[in-house]
């Protein structure tokens, strides 16, 4: 039932219970003053009786009662000491022995212990209620009787009036009673929609000019709904700026319930576990197929922090550490080691190799200096030793000297110095330094250069053409041929060296630019390469800003493709 309907209730059921409490207010009230004067006007007239009963003789007694009843229009009885009726103005003389005895009768005992006796009760003998006044007389009692149909009567037609009074009142009251219900009930109907409002997050108008109970209640609302506003402004605020902060986290954020349901994965984590952008993830337990793993995210979800696991995850490697929340659930962070695995294996692979790359000619120049200082040795045996020493030396020298030029580089403590440079004498300059090795494998050479030009660092661009065309003459078979090509973009050049070696089987081809990194090993060190070239070239490259490519067909020779891109537009 809606507050009007309640109200106009409610004014109703008081109006029709005020009116019942007076119609029984009025009949208690209203009778029992009737009975007091009935009473009191019987009394009287039973002392009158008793009197007149007093002075008669016996022979005149019945006919006395029967003349006074039929002048008073009430009953009037004589007792005799044994309760016998003697005498009754309602019945007859013949009749009076049918008559019960009334020596048990309450206003007849108080009347012989010379009281006067009032009773009100239903009449045996006349089958109705009647008030009954009992004196004594001389030799028994006198009683009157009236009955009461009189006294209700007039009762009935007071309530009927009070009645009557009480249902007009109750009509009028039913109508101001709903237009007040509608009064009270509209500003609180206003102020209901309103809190509705609030809470669907609109921003509804408030009445605040009332100055009742209501009117407080209005500007309390309205005091609400702008505390509301704000905080959940700043909560959309601050939602909004954990949401861009986990997602832009390099690490990956997994947020679990207390049930073990993923409620969160930020884009880190969907690209470590290799997620769909919106796919739906499935239960926490489920996304790591490691038994640690799982067993730490258990641990995580019944309250334990878990320090960092190293984890698997198909390509990458990551470090899982699980944080429980206050309210149940966890938090599990995910970060990516793969590159820190890399390089751990790539730190680990140079040193190797830097060892072994070392160790070679170290071993044959300390085995023929040994061999030199212990023994006579011929003259010609003697300036082979010597040269081979030599030679091995050289190889140590150039060794350094690359992984010198590398760590620079690395390190940015060389930077280039760009500008713009012609590439084909740049080429031709390079080719010259290798023309007598390349003449003695009879290699031919076409530069198909032009015009072009770069943006570069001079002695930074000579050094990535010589490794590069020095590896195309270290690698290419007799009577094989060099190409450089060039050819200008409109956001940088671009310079091909093709040679039709041996090439490079394709699962190769990823890893040439690695330092120390070789398809062959034992022709690479047998051909006097350091391992180091392709890597200073694509540092090189790099540091221009550019990029470097390798394509290879096995048994059909390599490419080279090198960009260095133009200067910015000022």
């Amino acid at each position: 039932m809606r507050l009007p309907g309640k109200l106009f209730a409610s004014y109703v059921v008081l109006v029709v219970a005020s009116t019942a409490t007076l119609v029984v207010a009025s009949d208690r009230s209203l009778r029992q003053r009737l009975l007091r004067e009935a009473t009191v006007e019987v009394t009287r007239e039973t002392a009158y009786f008793a009197r007149a009963v007093g002075t008669l003789r016996a022979a005149d007694l019945d006919s006395l009662v029967h003349q006074l009843g039929r002048g008073t229009t009430r009953r009037l009885t004589v007792i005799d000491t044994a309760g016998h009726v003697i005498a009754d103005s309602d019945f007859p003389h013949e009749a009076l022995g049918t008559l019960e005895n009334h020596a048990s009768r309450p206003e007849f005992r108080d009347a012989l212990a010379g009281r006067t006796g009032t009773d009100i009760r239903h009449s045996v003998s006349t089958g109705r209620w009647e008030l009954k006044v009992a004196m004594r007389v001389p030799g028994g009692a006198v009683r009157v009787s009236t009955p009461l149909p009189q006294v209700d009567a007039v009762v009935d037609n007071a309530q009927n009036a009070v009645l009557l009074g009480g249902l007009l009142a109750l009509a009028v009251g039913a109508v101001l009673a709903l237009g007040f219900a509608r009064h009270v009930a509209r500003p609180l109907v206003r102020l209901r929609d309103a809190a509705q409002a609030i809470a669907r997050g609109e921003r509804p108008a408030i009445d605040t000019r009332g100055r009742d109970e209501v009117g407080d209640l209005a500007r309390a609302l309205r005091s609400l709904d702008e505390t509301l506003s704000w905080r959940v402004g700043e909560l959309e605020r601050e939602r909004s700026e954990m949401t861009a902060l986990v997602a832009s986290m390099a690490e990956g954020v997994i947020a679990v319930d207390g049930a073990g349901a993923v409620t969160l994965l930020n884009p880190a984590s969907r690209r470590l576990l290799r997620l769909g952008r919106d796919a739906a993830p499935p239960p926490a337990l489920e996304l790591f197929r490691q038994r640690p793993a799982h067993d730490a995210v258990e641990r995580a979800l019944r309250g334990t922090e878990t320090a960092a696991l190293e984890v698997e995850l198909e390509e990458r490697t990551a470090l899982l550490s699980g944080h429980p929340l206050p309210g149940g659930g966890a938090v599990l962070v995910l970060h990516d080691i793969t590159g820190l695995k890399h390089l751990e294996t790539v730190r680990r692979d140079f040193v190797a190799n830097v060892s072994h790359e070392l160790k070679t000619p170290l071993t044959v120049i300390r085995g023929y200096a040994e061999t030199l200082a212990a023994e006579e040795v011929p003259a010609d045996v003697r300036r082979d030793f010597m040269s081979k020493v030599l030679a091995n030396a050289r190889r140590m020298q150039q060794l350094v000297d690359d992984l010198l030029d590398l760590s620079r580089i690395e390190s940015r403590a060389w930077s280039p110095q760009p500008e713009r440079l012609a590439l084909k004498p740049l080429v031709e300059e390079v080719w010259s330094s290798l023309k007598p090795r390349a003449d003695a494998a009879q290699l031919t050479f076409t530069s198909r250069v032009g015009g072009a030009t770069l943006y570069a660092d001079p002695q930074g661009a000579r050094q990535v053409v010589l490794n590069v065309l020095d590896n195309a003459v270290r690698y290419t078979p007799p009577g094989g041929h060099v190409t450089v090509a060039a050819a200008t973009e409109a956001d940088g050049t671009r310079i091909e060296i093709t040679d039709t070696g041996v090439g490079i089987p394709g699962e190769h081809l990823p890893r040439i630019f690695e330092r120390f990194y070789r398809v062959d090993p034992a022709r690479s060190r047998e051909l006097g390469g350091t391992g180091l070239g392709l890597a200073i070239v694509k540092h090189l490259v790099e540091a221009h800003g550019g990029r470097v490519e390798a394509l290879s067909t096995l048994g059909d020779g390599t490419t080279i493709r090198i960009f260095f891109p133009e200067p910015p537009a000022h």
